[in-house]
């Protein structure tokens, strides 16, 4: 392999690496010295394709940001008028916990207070285009009825923060036996009617 091939390969290594722990642990927990073992460099190898982990991390969640837009855009363009909006949602939902193994909302923004502020725009940019655009343009699709005085935007907003129980075994909705899937439907209604019926 050419030293340019080698590289080439080196650099998704780590990427492909970082992306697994980055999103399964958040950022803090997420070392570069675990990062280069698990690739099978140095460190200092490391920093000679990345200048420093905030790098890094802003790379795999821009990769991953993109992944998430497209999958919510597909699902917003196959929306029908008569769509079900607890199906509707919950094909977004699996959008995310397909590309999440933690939380969306806790792995972005618990990285905010340990990164330089040009790098918390940069984030933050990523999480607005690719995470609440395409969110709030499902919610303006009219497929959810929202309350008088809901903005898409806000749905959107409180929607993505709602789902914390998908992603880990202490805190889930639904039977415990219940598949993933079964549990997102379970979910998705009580984001979208809450627990209780009007008299």
């Amino acid at each position: 392999m050419k030293r340019e091939e080698q590289l080439t390969h080196t650099h998704a290594a780590i990427l492909a690496a970082a992306r697994a722990q980055f999103l399964a642990q958040g950022y803090q927990a997420t070392s570069t010295r675990e990062i280069a073992k698990q690739v099978g460099i140095t460190q200092p190898a490391l920093y000679h394709h990345f200048s420093d982990k905030e790098v890094i991390f802003l790379e795999v969640i821009k990769t991953v940001g993109e992944e998430i837009k497209k999958g919510i855009t597909a699902v917003v363009d196959q929306i029908q008028p008569d769509a079900d909006p607890v199906e509707a949602l919950t094909a977004v939902t699996e959008v995310l916990t397909a590309a999440h193994p933690r939380d969306v909302f806790t792995v972005i923004h618990g990285s905010f207070k340990f990164l330089k502020p040009e790098n918390k725009r940069q984030l933050g940019a990523i999480f607005m285009g690719d995470y609440l655009v395409p969110l709030t343009q499902f919610f303006d699709t009219g497929v959810v009825t929202l309350q008088d005085g809901v903005k898409a935007q806000d749905a959107a907003s409180f929607y993505l923060t709602s789902l914390s129980p998908l992603f880990n075994t202490f805190h889930h909705v639904g039977p415990a036996d219940a598949s993933q899937h079964e549990q997102t439907l379970t979910l998705i209604r009580l984001i979208l009617f809450g627990v209780a019926t009007e008299k």
